[in-house]
């Protein structure tokens, strides 16, 4: 009896995140989550990728949760979202990957929490750097800003390097000029934590 092979997949392009918590994100340092719990998640825009014999160039896909405390501390509520404008091949790639079935950062994070809906939405995404904008059909709607010295306003770049990173390697700090989620999970946390970065996963 043959054994069965796991779907080989790559995907390199931009990660933007936000969440509750203060400029630069604990999380990112090992440390607990500004405010005791975390509401936040992240968007994939793939530039080049392959899930097996289907391409996912131009795809995106995204994931928000609310979580009661830390992130490893898991009982998290979870949507997840993918671009509706991806193909049937496409459409299963992107739900095996949000759905943990295939590694990546989704196979450790999907312990932490139950996906409440993994559905297909409009994605309007803008990306320019920390003035990057992306709209989620209704349940997302995100607009990164760069953060401002509190007393002369002038912009600010911090970032960090990950080396250890689950999500990414590095990132550039940003805050969000606007963050709401409207969906089975709902908040607002504009002005908090926002960054871009790129990825770059393999698995399995």
């Amino acid at each position: 009896m043959g054994t069965a092979t796991a779907t080989r997949w790559n995907l390199r392009g931009t990660l933007l995140i936000a969440c509750n918590c203060d400029y630069g994100c604990p999380c990112n340092f090992n440390a607990y989550p500004s405010h005791g719990k975390c509401e936040g998640g992240w968007i994939w825009h793939i530039a080049d990728g392959t899930y097996g014999d289907v391409r996912l160039d131009g795809c995106s896909l995204a994931l928000f949760a609310d979580w009661p405390g830390a992130i490893h501390e898991g009982d998290g509520k979870a949507i997840a979202l993918y671009d509706e404008r991806a193909d049937e091949a496409q459409r299963r790639a992107l739900e095996a990957l949000l759905r943990g079935e295939s590694g990546g950062p989704w196979g450790i994070f999907v312990n932490t929490y139950d996906i409440e809906k993994v559905e297909a939405v409009p994605f309007d995404l803008e990306l320019n750097g920390l003035a990057t904008r992306a709209k989620l059909g209704d349940a997302v709607d995100l607009e990164l800003d760069t953060i401002r010295n509190p007393v002369t306003g002038a912009e600010v770049h911090p970032g960090a390097v990950l080396p250890e990173g689950l999500v990414c390697k590095e990132a550039s700090f940003g805050r969000s000029q606007r963050f709401r989620i409207s969906d089975r999970i709902a908040y607002d946390h504009s002005g908090q934590y926002a960054a871009i970065a790129p990825f770059d996963y393999a698995g399995p």
